[in-house]
Order: structure tokens, then C-alpha cells, then sequence
């Protein structure tokens, strides 16, 4: 964790900022190894460009803090306490010049802990930390690696378990229960996003909700999950088909894997991102289906189960190793049903590794 906070540092020093604040749960998490979520309390990291690090947080956390392994300093307060007040003089501390420039999350902290930041650091300039940041968590070091390399392989333990329990006439909520009752015998205690099964014409649904929807002989089957497993995301999705599979869908289901394997084999240092997605598209596009792949390519993974990179057409980032994203791209048709294959994608030094390494064949079962 020192690592990641000396970086950071050495950005403020070299850009001539006082002081960060990062306020939310997982940048919090990525820089001093305690995770939790405050709900409305204040949590809050201050890096100063000349000073030690400071962790603000509620005093039922204090305990917490010390056993997650931050040897920093740290201001617990009580409820009843105003957690800005108690700062205010640390913050004189780490900022020395006449006017202070602190480095916020854009795209997290609130209006209102603006002002509440505000009044105690005037008179203060923000400027946003969020690309230096996402920039930092967007390489993952072997740690890190280790972690969603587990994570990885208990989203394909999922998959397995949704197909022991398919059977006609069980409900999409039926196997979502199964799914994470599984998973929760093998340790896991938290899913990053609503474990995804969805029959027949509600595969098309991208984001669909499951329901008490059936299955039936001839339905394609939908399952994406992940888990969240030491602070780290995985983000895994397989189509099947039950019983037998009506057309068009055994073509869709190979264009899709052609589209995604394409994807896969272009991934290495030094790659366009949004390369990427235009190999993807232009298969599926060639094939007739432009019109039903409506979303990006795929995404960063790690603390958040979406982060940085975003797998887009429009993105000239560079690839470069240590990043870990998705590639997952779908054919949907309205009211009838929908296919996406999506992998957890490790780029090496020249290369790739796939994290998931559940079967992508397609499969009746």
C-alpha cells in the first residue's frame, strides 16, 4: 500500500498540489487495505505532497482500520462529533501555503462534502485526482493478479453450479439461488452486481432482471456473475441452449464466439483499446447483426466490477500490461433472445491469459 501512496505523492509534489482527499470505500480500499462501506459516516484518505498520511473514520471502524494493517495516522470520531471540524487543523498542518490546492474525486465527492471541505480548507482550489488514480488501478501488480485469478475461478465454479440445477420448470430466481448459495459454501460473502439468469426471449435483454420466468425445451439460458473475493471483482457470462436450439441461434452463437475470440487474439502492450471493439464489430456487423451488438466490448475490472479501461471504439488508450478488462460482446434480438460470451482478460507482457476457463463451445444441455 505504501507503494501506491508514495506514487501518488509524487504526482502532488510534481503538479504542485497540497493535498488529495479520496473519500470513496474502494480507492479508500486501494491505497490503505481497510474496506468497508461508512453509509452516510465520513471515510476519507488525506495524502499530503509534505506530510504523513491521514485516515479519517468513524470510531466503530477504529479497530477494523488497525487490523487491516494502516500503521498511518488516523482522527476516529463519534457520532455526535463533527468529523469536518476535527480535520480542520491537520489540514493547516499538511498545507502550508496561503491558498491550498487539494486534489478531490470528481466523480465522487458530493456538492455538499465539497462546501463541508471547503469551509474548513479555505481558501482552497480543487482539481481532480480520478485520472491519476484510475491510472494507478488500471495495472495490476501480482498481488493483485493472484487475487482475481481466485476471483476468476469461483465465477466458473458458478457456471457450474447454475448447469447441475438446470431442469424444466425451474424458475430464473431458482437458479440465482443456487448460484449463490453455492458460492457462499466456498467462502464467498459478496457479489459485485445481481447474479444474472435469464431464459429464453429474456436473454436479450442485456441487463435483464430474473424473474420467475420457466425453463422450457428450446430456451437459450443466460447466466453472468461474478464475485467480489478479497476486495477484487470477476465478471464471467455464458449462453446454453436447453434441450435443443432453434435458428437462428446456432449461428448467432458462432458469430459470437468468432467475434470474441478475435477480440482475445488482438489483445498485447501496445494495442489501441478501441481496436478492440472494431475487430469485434466488424465481425458481427459483416454477419448481418451490427444493429443487435449494442453495447461496448467490455471493461476494467478489479476493486469496482466497472472501471478503467472502457472497451469502446472511440478510445485511443494504450494497452499495456498488467491491465485486466473484459471482452464480451452479444447479438440480442428483441423478443426472441440473445447471446453474449464474456472472458476476464490478464494482458502479459506480450500477450494475454485468460482469467475464466469455463468451456465457450457452444452447449445444449
Amino acid at each position: 500500500m505504501d507503494r501506491r501512496i508514495e506514487k501518488l505523492m509524487t504526482w502532488l509534489k510534481r503538479e504542485e498540489i497540497d493535498a488529495a482527499f479520496l473519500s470513496s470505500p474502494t480507492n479508500v480500499y486501494y491505497f490503505t487495505g481497510f474496506q468497508c462501506d461508512p453509509h452516510e459516516r465520513i471515510l476519507g484518505l488525506f495524502l499530503f505532497a509534505d506530510g504523513s498520511p491521514l485516515l479519517i473514520c468513524p470510531q466503530l471502524e477504529l479497530s477494523s482500520v488497525r487490523q487491516a494493517g494502516w500503521n498511518h495516522s488516523i482522527i476516529s470520531y463519534h457520532d455526535a462529533e463533527n468529523p469536518w471540524e476535527l480535520l480542520r487543523e491537520r489540514i493547516d498542518q499538511g498545507c502550508k501555503r496561503p491558498k491550498r490546492i487539494i486534489a478531490i474525486e470528481k466523480d465522487h465527492l458530493t456538492y455538499a462534502r465539497a462546501e463541508q471541505l471547503e469551509s474548513i480548507a479555505s481558501p482552497v482550489e480543487f482539481v481532480a485526482v480520478d485520472e491519476q488514480v484510475n491510472g494507478l488501478r488500471m495495472i495490476k501488480d501480482e498481488q493483485e493478479l493472484a487475487i482475481m485469478t481466485e476471483a476468476a475461478e469461483l465465477a466458473d465454479t458458478g457456471v457450474e453450479i447454475a448447469l447441475s440445477h438446470l431442469k424444466e420448470g425451474i424458475t430464473e430466481l431458482e437458479v440465482v439461488s443456487q448460484i449463490e448459495w453455492g458460492l457462499k459454501q466456498k467462502g464467498v460473502q459478496e457479489f459485485p452486481f445481481p447474479t444474472t439468469v435469464l431464459f429464453g426471449e429474456r436473454s436479450a435483454l442485456p441487463h435483464g432482471t430474473p424473474g420467475l420466468r420457466r425453463l422450457q425445451k428450446g430456451d437459450l439460458v443466460l447466466i453472468d456473475l461474478g464475485v467480489k473475493w478479497r476486495g477484487y471483482c470477476s465478471d464471467l457470462t455464458r449462453t446454453f441452449a436447453f434441450g435443443r436450439l432453434s435458428e437462428p441461434f446456432e449461428e448467432i452463437y458462432q458469430i459470437v464466439l468468432k467475434a470474441q475470440e478475435a477480440a482475445i487474439s488482438a489483445v498485447k502492450p501496445g494495442v489501441q483499446v478501441g481496436s478492440l471493439d472494431r475487430i469485434a464489430r466488424d465481425i458481427i456487423e459483416k454477419a448481418g447483426y451490427g444493429d443487435y451488438f449494442i453495447h461496448r466490448l467490455g471493461h476494467g475490472l478489479g476493486i469496482d466490477v466497472h472501471e478503467s479501461p472502457s472497451l469502446h471504439a472511440a478510445n485511443d488508450l494504450t494497452i499495456r500490461s498488467g491491465m485486466i478488462f473484459t471482452i464480451e460482446p452479444g447479438i440480442y434480438l428483441p423478443g426472441r433472445g440473445g447471446v453474449r460470451i464474456e472472458d476476464d482478460i490478464f494482458v502479459t507482457a506480450d500477450g494475454f491469459r485468460l482469467l475464466t476457463r469455463h468451456p465457450k463451445e457452444l452447449q445444449i444441455v
